[in-house]
């Protein structure tokens, strides 16, 4: 009788440890910026993968320095995938409230960040006007003219 309760006991505290691995998460946070991509991955568990463009900063040379993150979407989880998609279409800035899983596991999604509610942040669009091909740009100023320094005023 000692050996069947030892093994019930054992038993219990091995899927409540793997329970817990599987559905609990590490830490939660958020994150902000532009949705790039959202796909229904999956063999046999579906899951949607999604891809966030965050900041970004203009260097002189004109180009835009962007991190890309990666993250997962349940399926059940209507609500977000509804919001991520009408961002994608609009190009509305998102914030997603997301739980960082202890690993990635095939029915959690192909990352470790799991997206639990997506937010469309309208009021932060921006509107940029294309420069008019018509529009002359202003010349440079002309260099101003050095003056002698070894002269002594």
């Amino acid at each position: 009788m000692k050996k069947w309760t030892f093994l019930i006991i054992f038993l219990a505290i091995v899927f409540g440890i793997l329970y817990y691995i599987s559905f609990g998460y590490y830490s939660e946070g958020k994150r902000g910026g532009f949705v790039n991509k959202l796909s229904n991955k999956g063999y046999i568990f579906k899951t949607y993968e999604g891809e966030l463009r965050i900041g970004g900063m203009f260097e002189g040379d004109g180009t835009l320095n962007a991190a890309e993150w990666q993250f997962s979407v349940e399926t059940s989880n209507k609500e977000a995938i509804a919001n991520l998609e009408e961002a994608i279409k609009n190009g509305t800035r998102v914030s997603l409230t997301y739980e960082e899983k202890f690993f990635k596991l095939p029915w959690n999604g192909e990352t470790k960040y799991l997206v639990t509610k997506v937010e469309l942040l309208v009021n932060s669009q921006r509107h940029f006007q294309p420069l008019d091909p018509s529009e002359q740009i202003a010349p440079p100023p002309p260099p101003v003219e050095s003056t002698d320094s070894t002269t002594v005023l």
